[in-house]
């Protein structure tokens, strides 16, 4: 029984409109570029190790990406709205050290630790969205000040220290499995499918999509972008507070630089993925898509032994090679 796929159908539209089969091919490997992409980049590490194209090695992969994934989401919300979050790596880490100080303040009541931290991204959150919305600060100043002082909070908690002696149990909110998965990665697949549906069939991923488009059309359209906006904010926030906890319980324990750098590879996989950093354009296709690109090329450098300094060469020069590919295939598929 033959799928009928929207390509499918494009295809056998394209081959109806007298198109040569070499060119209804051709479309088809522009539009799915950095399918093809991630293939190559899969298949040379498989080929340069054994390791790599094991089970272990893609749970760990799948574990080591849960993380990114949350907040690339989150991320995703953001960029589609025109905006940038800078702050989730330091939230992450004022969130980790909020849930590790309070397993240690209350070991008895460890279900206090991810509500704390959620709550305390959230809050990161909330006030990002109304510095953007309510006073009109641009994105990249209000997160970039959320960034700095959120790593300060996370700092003073430990009065500059990492926290330790957090009780065992605290481990089980990321290495307990359930239906056979560790939970991040169950969150990870909840929240892309979550997501996905959010963006393709409500009036909340519509009215993103709209303000990302153009805020002022939106806006006398009737949308109600501040309060939009504070929502996407919010959800971000909140997303980096549930990362922090589930990267402080994998390593059990608290530290005030969890996280660094992790707003970069977010940003880069929703960038990646074809979203626009201007709004409006994008998907949670693509940003699984990007998101996977980044962290198979960490796996796969890594057990390649290659040095950390040529890691950050190759990743970085790949990435754009990348996303010019993309780049090229998206205007080639319009034009």
């Amino acid at each position: 029984m033959t799928r009928t796929t929207p390509a499918f159908l494009a295809n056998v539209r394209q081959l109806a409109e007298g198109k040569s089969a070499r060119e209804v091919a051709t479309g088809l490997l522009v539009r799915n570029a950095m399918v093809l992409i991630l293939l190559v980049v899969i298949c040379y590490f498989a080929y340069r190790s054994a390791r790599f194209a094991t089970l272990d090695n893609v749970t760990t992969i799948l574990i080591a990406a849960a993380p990114f994934a949350l907040i690339a989401l989150g991320q995703t919300l953001v960029i589609l709205t025109g905006g940038i979050d800078l702050s989730v790596g330091s939230v992450i880490a004022v969130s980790a050290m909020s849930a590790a100080w309070t397993a240690v303040r209350v070991p008895d009541q460890l279900w206090l630790a991810p509500v704390v931290a959620t709550g305390v991204g959230l809050l990161a959150g909330a006030v990002n969205g109304l510095l953007v919305s309510r006073f009109s600060v641009p994105p990249f100043v209000a997160t970039l000040g959320m960034l700095t002082a959120a790593s300060g909070f996370a700092y003073a908690i430990g009065n500059g220290a990492p926290i330790n002696g957090v009780p065992d149990g605290y481990g089980a909110f990321a290495n307990t499995e359930v239906l056979g998965m560790k939970i991040p990665v169950l969150l990870m697949i909840v929240g892309f499918a979550t997501f996905w549906f959010v963006l393709r069939h409500t009036t909340f991923g519509l009215r993103i999509y709209a303000i990302g488009g153009n805020s002022s059309a939106a806006a006398l359209a009737g949308v109600p972008t501040e309060r939009t906006r504070v929502w996407v904010y919010l959800i971000s926030g909140g997303l980096a507070g549930v990362s922090g906890l589930m990267i402080s319980s994998r390593v059990i324990s608290g530290s005030p630089t969890l996280g660094q750098g992790y707003e970069l590879d977010a940003i880069a996989a929703v960038v990646i993925g074809g979203a626009s950093l201007f709004g409006g354009r994008g998907t949670v296709w693509g940003t699984l898509l990007g998101l996977m690109l980044i962290q198979t090329l960490n796996n796969g450098l890594q057990i390649l032994v290659i040095p950390p300094y040529w890691q950050a060469v190759i990743k970085g020069a790949l990435i754009a090679a990348a996303v010019a590919i993309d780049v090229w295939a998206t205007r080639r598929t319009r034009s």
